[in-house]
Order: C-alpha cells, then structure tokens, then sequence
C-alpha cells in the first residue's frame, strides 16, 4: 500500500505573525498575541483542511518568509521562529491554561512537538503591508 500523506504544507497570514517573547503561553486567553495566534492557527487550518494533511509524528522542516515594509519587523528572528513553531504544535500540553476560547483553533496541529523541528529557512522580502508564508516539510527520519 502506498502512503498518500501530504509531506508539505505552505500557508500564507496576513499581518505580524506571533512572538514568542515572554513565559507567559501565546495561548493564555488575554495574551497579548492573541489576534496573531488566531490568524495563524485559521491560516494553517484552511490549509490543511484542503489537503488533508495530518500531524507529522518526525522530523520537520520550518520554512519562512516575512515580507513587511523597511524597518517593519519589531521583533528579533529567533522570537518570530519561536512563536510560529510553537502555534503550529499539538496544543494538549498547553490544555492546562485552558483552551476553550480558542474554539476548534486549539485543535491546529501541524506536528506534535516543535522538539520535532530540525532545519529551519528564515528570510524576509520587501512589501508595503506586512504578511508571512510558512512551510512546513516532513524530513527523512534520522538514525
């Protein structure tokens, strides 16, 4: 039997995209980052909805591209990455904070553990409003 599962899965968001930038979770009802986490988290559910794509359980590429206006981008690099990775995660460890204002959102799952990502591609291009495309890849398991 082959297997069919969709090994990519790209997505564009409008806006800033979420920043990891303090121990409080991204998921905490209130956060501050809550509009972006919503954009994201509905962005990757349309995509993944369409294509059928299910969790990845290995190794994963993380693929993104900022485009923003000159001088757009108020956060640090490794912030951004680290807000993206974490929102695309499964959400049960987080479940503990409460998730229920995240509605069927809380069920995003692109790969169980952002642990899981391995490579990761960050550049940015010029734009007049700010959006970002993420590219999540299934990698060859490593031995």
């Amino acid at each position: 039997m082959q297997d069919t599962r969709v090994l990519t899965l790209s997505f564009e968001v409008s806006g800033p995209p979420p920043v990891r930038t303090e121990a409080l979770s991204l998921f905490a009802a209130g956060h501050r980052q809550a509009s972006r986490v919503r954009a994201l988290l509905r962005a990757a559910c349309d995509a993944a909805q369409r294509s059928g794509w299910m969790a990845l359980t290995g190794p994963v590429a993380l693929d993104i591209v900022l485009r923003c206006p000159p001088g757009g981008r108020t956060a640090d690099v490794a912030a951004l990455i680290g807000g993206i990775g974490a929102v695309l995660q499964d959400k049960k460890r987080a479940a503990a904070i409460g998730l229920a204002h995240l509605g069927v959102l809380a069920d995003v799952t692109l790969y169980v553990d952002d642990r899981q990502i391995q490579r990761v591609s960050y550049r940015e291009e010029p734009a007049e409003s700010m959006s970002y495309l993420v590219q999540v890849s299934a990698l060859p398991p490593t031995v």
